[in-house]
């Protein structure tokens, strides 16, 4: 079982950062492809980024189109845990933001990571408002 918890969404204007954390218990996630994602009112929860475990050549990082640029994805091992840098942030950034787990596997392709599906393990997610 892997237990995850995020921290570090708030109430930002446009242009402003945020620094999200997914903080993992239960397992070490090092290997692990870990995502996230974000769901606003009245939408279908969306792929933002994806990270996959340490390969031969390093980490693997996938973003959503909407995202690419602004926003980053990294782990600290050393804490279990998972990031997402988010700058230039813009009001449609507005939502719920979940962490997601696959302890199972260390490496997913672009499309495997898109899919929510894909991921067994899911935080209680963190609100983001960006006002314009």
């Amino acid at each position: 079982q892997v237990q995850l918890v995020e921290s570090g969404g708030g109430l930002v204007q446009a242009g402003g950062s945020l620094r999200l954390s997914c903080a993992a218990s239960g397992r070490t996630i090092s290997r692990s492809v870990m995502g996230w994602f974000r769901q606003a009112p009245g939408k279908e929860r969306e792929f933002v980024a994806a990270i996959t475990g340490i390969t031969w050549s390093g980490s693997i990082t996938y973003y959503a189109d909407s995202v690419k640029g602004r926003f980053t994805i990294f782990r600290d091992n050393a804490k279990n845990t998972v990031y997402l840098q988010m700058n230039s942030l813009k009001p449609e950034d507005t939502a719920v933001y979940y962490c997601a787990a696959d302890p199972g596997s260390s490496y997913y392709s672009r499309d495997h990571a898109r899919n929510s599906t894909s991921f067994d393990y899911w935080g209680q997610g963190t609100q983001v408002t960006v006002s314009s």
